[in-house]
């Protein structure tokens, strides 16, 4: 398991009690590096959303966690945040929740000669991703081919 997977999933572990403590989700977790620094970034949320009061609770215990374990043998940014209004579908509660809402997705390789769409999600398994496009236009699309699939917003 590459290093930054094992440094993701021993954070999870960490969060999960504080979170449940709190009734907060866990969206996900991510050890990325941007540019010089590297960062440990935690998406949380709750019915009705999160507020800054919620990210810098669930902030502190949690630097004050890993700093006792002490894991991560790198220079990191710790960041704790709502997942934002465009929250990426990755995990099956994740599928299951927006079921019959609008999503954009954008793939890997083109489908058709086109590499976005938007519709509704219709379905989903292990393998693909069914969208309603228009009322007579259902796409399947596999799994492997998505960079991302998220809910739709308009402004």
């Amino acid at each position: 398991m590459p290093r930054y997977e094992d440094y993701e999933q021993k954070t999870e572990q960490i969060l999960q009690p504080i979170l449940a403590e709190h009734s907060y989700e866990l969206v996900d977790v991510e050890f990325v590096k941007e540019g010089s620094n590297k960062y440990l970034r935690a998406y949380i949320d709750k019915p009705g959303g999160i507020t800054i009061d919620d990210c810098e609770l669930v902030s502190r215990t949690l630097s004050d966690r890993l700093d006792e374990m002490d894991f991560i043998e790198e220079a990191y940014i710790l960041e704790v945040s709502s997942p934002g209004l465009g929250r990426p579908l990755k995990k099956e509660k994740d599928f299951a929740r927006s079921l019959g809402a609008e999503v954009e997705i954008r793939c890997f390789r083109p489908v058709d000669k086109q590499k976005e769409f938007r519709g509704i999600l219709k379905a989903y398994d292990a393998a693909t991703v069914t969208i309603e496009e228009d009322e007579e236009t259902e796409r399947i699309l596999e799994r492997s081919n998505l960079a991302l699939i998220r809910l739709a917003f308009d402004f």
